[in-house]
């Protein structure tokens, strides 16, 4: 049994009656749960877009008039920087300002309001080497809740960092009901995927979440998702190509709703509201089975 002496994290206990044989795991606090929002966890490889695929995705579910609340899992803290404008400090951070005593935070220290009145939180991380994520994401969702918070919100949306699929990292994953991968259309993305599939489907033998689909991004075709998909029984959720105006939105730190209009800008905010629209009334959920290494490298590619 170990524990991390530079900050007050959780011990950190081997537990092979709940996720796996050999799976080391934060032990979260089973009674702080999110509640009756629909809850959705974006996963993919590092730097394909994820964020700017969860904040596009909750201005959607703003547009449809649900109260939204975004989740940025990541140590950088810019998940929701093209939602507020700024860099937000984590929930870390304001919580080290108090020496982690958790009941001394106000709600406006640690929630802020971004676009169409997106709820917007930055879970930060441990300091570098130390710590884990699953920690900081058990302490967000509990100072939520400790704050009724979550008692007015619809859609809870978790950004999480990477394709991290280590215990931490995975942590969103026994709160969602839906997990959603973003990937593009080459192999180091798709075989990034094939161990988030793996992770999501570890947790789905002990909680609520299930795999809801593909999202392509930044891809013009879609022919190695496809491929990879109909291998192992999974099908695309949605389909953003890689187009300037969604480079220059995050430039201009903004939305794709708040962009100029355009006929190829119109037809991407289509998109995400058809994401959006889905996902609400409940979307597909796939039990798919994850290829060996191997076999991916065999499948993908042309011949």
């Amino acid at each position: 049994m170990t524990t991390v002496e530079t900050l007050p994290f959780p011990t950190v206990r081997k537990n092979s009656k709940l996720d796996g044989e050999g799976s080391v795991q934060v032990q979260l606090d089973p009674n702080v749960k999110i509640g009756n929002a629909k809850v959705f966890a974006i996963y993919g490889k590092g730097g394909i877009g994820k964020s700017t695929t969860s904040s596009n995705l909750s201005a959607a579910f703003s547009k449809m008039g649900k109260r939204v609340l975004q989740i940025g899992c990541d140590p950088k803290h810019d998940s929701t920087f093209t939602l507020t404008k700024k860099m937000l400090p984590t929930v870390i951070d304001v919580l080290e300002t108090v020496d982690f005593h958790a009941e001394e935070l106000r709600v406006e220290d640690f929630v802020f309001e971004g676009y169409n009145g997106v709820m917007c939180v930055e879970a930060g991380g441990p300091p570098a080497g130390t710590g884990c994520g699953g920690y900081v994401v058990g302490q967000t969702v509990k100072l939520l809740k400790e704050h009724h918070l979550l008692e007015d919100t619809d859609v809870v949306i978790f950004d999480v960092l990477g394709d991290v699929v280590c215990g931490g990292f995975a942590a969103p994953l026994q709160h969602a009901d839906r997990a959603m991968i973003v990937t593009a259309n080459d192999f180091d993305s798709i075989f990034a995927m094939n161990r988030i599939v793996q992770a999501i489907g570890a947790k789905a033998k002990n909680y609520n979440v299930r795999l809801g689909g593909v999202i392509a991004n930044r891809s013009a075709a879609t022919d190695q998702i496809d491929k990879y998909n109909d291998q192992i029984g999974l099908k695309l959720a949605a389909h953003f190509p890689d187009l300037d105006v969604i480079r220059r939105s995050r430039l201009k730190k903004s939305t794709l709703f708040e962009m100029e209009h355009s006929p190829e800008l119109e037809a991407v905010q289509k998109e995400y509201m058809r994401l959006a629209a889905n996902l609400w009334t409940g979307g597909e959920k796939y039990s798919a089975v994850p290829m060996k290494d191997r076999d991916i490298f065999d499948l993908l590619g042309f011949d």
